[in-house]
């Protein structure tokens, strides 16, 4: 590739680029369940740059382009929501989603003071069950996501860092 993948916190100047990426990465995800008003691909630009101005946003950088994004919220229990982690199609399976939540984690457990982290996916999404299991995360239950897809709960301590991420 001759250039390396960065991770950083995201600013204003990426809202769109994510915007655009996460429309194409989850296209696969609305194939799998044939729905395709999932909850990322309806999402406004304008609810992008609202989380971008309050969320914990990461990205992955090659060169000028975003190629992957996740983000993360904390309530006042402690628990860190972690959503939206999405990598371009073409650098899948690169170990960047991995980097990108570890990012995502070591900065909500350090600035926001998170105890555990939680994450949805789809109950048919094996290969996001198998990135979150591989990094500590474990299944604790099921839910229903606001656009039908049934989901897939699971949880992970905070300072619980797999070593094979």
């Amino acid at each position: 590739m001759g250039m390396s993948v960065i991770i950083s916190e995201a600013t204003d100047q990426d809202a769109e680029q994510i915007f655009k990426l996460q429309y194409l990465c989850f296209q696969s995800e609305a194939a799998l369940y044939g729905n395709y008003r999932i909850d990322p691909l309806v999402q406004s630009l304008d609810s992008v740059r609202q989380e971008l101005a309050t969320d914990c946003v990461f990205v992955a950088r090659l060169g000028d382009e975003v190629v992957g994004s996740v983000r993360g919220t904390v309530t006042e229990d402690g628990s860190a929501s972690i959503s939206r982690l999405c990598v371009h199609p073409r650098l899948q399976g690169h170990g960047i989603g991995a980097r990108l939540l570890r990012a995502a984690e070591s900065a909500l457990a350090e600035q926001r003071g998170a105890k555990k982290f939680v994450l949805h996916t789809g109950h048919r999404s094996e290969s996001n069950l198998r990135l979150y299991r591989r990094v500590g995360y474990q299944t604790v239950g099921t839910s229903q996501g606001t656009d039908g897809v049934p989901m897939i709960v699971l949880e992970k301590q905070a300072g619980a860092y797999a070593t094979t991420a």
